[in-house]
């Protein structure tokens, strides 16, 4: 819930497509936030090389991925199960958990951790 009110305070009324990961420790603090990607009106690009890139940088044990969806529709799209999918894989390969990814939009949000689906 404190996750979802502080990142739809940053990004939830934004007109473009944001990708943002926050970098916890291994106690789930709060290391540092970025916005990694920015995008069109309906979507932007993710790479899971450069999230890996500044996890390592930060010294992450896990992260939290958000992005919003300007539409008013916090519905997770095909594509972003599949991106979750694949940043989850590659984070993986070096130990750092995804401990959630939340689609904002407006005042709204969905949670891939409450619904399941990670």
């Amino acid at each position: 819930q404190l996750a979802g009110d502080y990142l739809n305070h940053l990004i939830g009324n934004d007109e473009r497509e944001v990708f943002m990961v926050v970098f916890l420790d291994v106690r789930h603090r709060i290391i540092a936030y970025e916005r990694l990607f920015l995008g069109t009106i309906d979507s932007s690009p993710v790479y899971p090389r450069e999230i890996v890139k500044r996890v390592l940088y930060h010294n992450a044990a896990a992260v939290i991925l958000a992005h919003n969806h300007p539409s008013g529709d916090p519905t997770p799209s095909d594509k972003d199960h599949q991106v979750t999918a694949r940043i989850k894989d590659t984070l993986s390969l070096i130990e750092t958990r995804l401990l959630d990814h939340l689609i904002i939009s407006g005042s709204k949000w969905v949670s891939f951790a409450d619904e399941g689906i990670l």
